[in-house]
């Protein structure tokens, strides 16, 4: 028996008609008859005796019955199951983060995924590049967002969103007069730098190469976060991506786009062999709009 001949019997058990059962499924009359007359040729076992427009049940029918309503109770279950996966009911969602995006976009994008999905189970969090490439490799993450692009031939790497460098300083600070800053401008200050091992490290000495500039540093750092507190107590200026200093302003804190810094690319990843879930989608989805909003802080 195909699935539509268990729904057809079950119908007409359930109601004891033909009449009854093609009203119980929204059919023909002539339609359940044909398909229950093609049931008991195919079987080769008589189901019901008809009476007065009754069908009643054979006992071949009711202990056929008892399996096709285990049967039917596991459809109804993968129905039901299928409706708690549109929901995100039972699913989770293991998201990472580079350090600049983790401190406001990643986190809200992750809130209004939470709000859309409320069954859902989602874990966030922060590491370096090299770390979120082998969380994803391995399966031990969905979806990460990155201020890195990566040529991994396992990952697949989707443009979401754009950071550029920025000059922090303390409030106060002379470079606050001007509206922009160009690299001349930065340079010449007492600057905390990043560590050359790291990814803030190597574009900013790139850029500062292109720009035929040498920077002097006294204080180094491997993180925009730690390079913000700094420029607040007045350890100097610091070059820093734009969601770091957009999350860290504050009293003590401002920032200055600097002219012609470059333009530099945010990117969700995931396996390359693996289908996002619903959720995997939705969250590339709200990170670029959330990206796009911090972007007009």
């Amino acid at each position: 028996m195909n699935l539509r001949q268990i729904e057809v019997f079950r119908a007409v058990m359930l109601a004891g008609s033909v009449t009854d059962a093609a009203r119980l499924l929204h059919v023909s009359q002539p339609g359940i008859s044909r398909m229950l007359a093609h049931i008991e040729l195919q079987l080769g076992l008589r189901l019901f005796d008809r009476k007065k427009g009754r069908l009643l049940p054979t006992p071949e029918a009711q202990a056929l019955y008892e399996d096709v309503s285990e049967v039917y109770g596991g459809i109804r279950r993968v129905t039901e199951r299928a409706e708690e996966l549109k929901s995100g009911a039972r699913l989770s969602l293991r998201v990472l983060a580079s350090p600049s995006t983790a401190l406001v976009a990643v986190p809200r994008a992750v809130a209004w995924l939470a709000n859309e999905y409320p069954a859902a189970r989602i874990y966030l969090e922060t590491l370096p590049t090299r770390e979120m490439l082998s969380r994803l490799t391995s399966r031990e993450a969905d979806i990460a967002i990155s201020t890195i692009p990566t040529d991994n031939a396992l990952l697949a790497s989707k443009p979401v969103g754009q950071w550029r460098l920025v000059c922090v300083f303390p409030r106060g600070h002379a470079l606050s007069s001007k509206r922009l800053l160009r690299a001349g401008d930065v340079l010449k200050e007492r600057l905390i730098s990043f560590s050359r091992d790291t990814p803030q490290g190597r574009i900013i000495a790139d850029w500062c190469a292109s720009s035929k500039v040498e920077a002097a540093s006294t204080v180094e750092v491997r993180s925009g976060q730690m390079a913000c507190a700094l420029a607040a107590c007045g350890a100097g200026v610091a070059i820093v991506d734009d969601l770091t200093a957009r999350a860290y302003r504050s009293d003590e804190l401002d920032f200055r786009p600097i002219v012609g810094s470059p333009l530099l690319g945010i990117f969700a990843l995931k396996h390359e062999g693996f289908a996002p879930s619903v959720l995997g989608k939705r969250m590339v989805e709200l990170a670029a709009a959330s990206l796009k909003q911090a972007g007009r802080g």
